[in-house]
C-alpha cells in the first residue's frame, strides 16, 4: 500500500482552508451540563473530550457511536466504547461516563443520547458537542433539529489545519470529508435532517473547485 501524503498542495490550500473555517463553529467555550463526544474514526475526540471534563465544562460524559466502515478495524468494539477505554486512561472517573453504543449517524447521535439521558432521569439544558473539526456545523445545525430546547456548544481540539492532516496521517481523507461534510449541510437540511446554514458563495466556490478535482469520496 502507498504511503499516505500529509502534505496539503498548494494550489488547493486555499480552499482547503476555506472549508474548514466554514465548519468551524467558532463558538465560546462554557460550562454545560453534558458533555457529548460523538464517535468517529478520530481519537482526538475523546482526548479533547476528557480534556474538557478535567477542566471543569461538565460534570459528564456521554460518548456516543457504533461502527462506520471506516472506523470498525480501528475501533472493533464500537466508537463509543473505545472512547471510553481512552477516557478512562486519561484519568476521567468511570461514573462520570456513558456509553451510548448504537448510533451510526449524528441524528443517531443526538436522539438515542437525548433518550439515554432521559431514560437515567438526567435534566439536561446545555451541552458541548465536542467532534472532529469539520463536523462542527452538521453536528450543530442537526442537534438545533433534532433536540431544538436544549443550548448547544461545538467544539473540536484546537488545532490548525495542517496538524490535524498530520494527526490523522492523510490529507486526501481530510479533503474528502470536508467536501462530504460541505454537501451535508445542503442535503441534510433539504432532508429535513438538520436546520439550513447559511453557504456563503466562496465555500459554495470552493466545494466546486475540489469536487471537480476528484474529492468526490464522501459525496452522497
Amino acid at each position: 500500500m502507498p504511503e499516505r501524503s500529509t502534505t496539503l498542495p498548494d494550489d488547493l490550500r486555499a480552499d482547503v482552508q476555506t472549508l474548514w473555517d466554514y465548519h468551524d463553529m467558532h463558538h465560546e467555550l462554557r460550562p454545560a451540563d453534558v458533555g457529548i463526544g460523538l464517535g468517529s474514526h478520530d481519537l482526538g475526540v475523546a482526548t479533547f473530550t476528557a480534556e474538557l471534563f478535567q477542566a471543569g465544562m461538565f460534570p459528564l460524559i456521554v460518548f456516543t457511536g457504533a461502527n462506520a466502515p471506516t472506523t470498525v478495524e480501528r475501533f472493533p468494539r464500537g466508537e463509543a466504547v473505545h472512547y471510553r477505554e481512552h477516557a478512562l486512561e486519561l484519568g476521567v472517573p468511570d461514573d462520570a461516563i456513558l456509553v451510548e453504543p448504537e448510533a451510526r449517524n449524528t441524528g443517531d447521535n443526538i436522539m438515542l443520547t437525548r433518550a439515554l439521558l432521559k431514560s437515567r432521569g438526567i435534566e439536561v439544558e446545555s451541552v458541548v458537542l465536542i467532534s472532529r473539526p469539520y463536523q462542527q456545523r452538521r453536528a450543530y445545525a442537526t442537534c438545533k433539529k433534532l433536540w431544538p430546547e436544549v443550548d448547544v456548544i461545538c467544539a473540536s481540539r484546537p488545532l490548525p489545519l495542517d496538524e490535524y492532516i498530520e494527526s490523522i496521517g492523510d490529507v486526501d481523507r481530510v479533503i474528502n470529508m470536508l467536501v462530504g461534510d460541505t454537501q451535508r449541510i445542503t442535503v441534510y437540511a433539504e432532508r429535513g435532517f438538520a436546520i439550513p446554514q447559511e453557504i456563503p458563495s466562496s465555500v459554495d466556490e470552493a466545494y466546486g473547485r475540489l469536487s471537480k478535482a476528484g474529492f468526490t469520496a464522501r459525496l452522497l
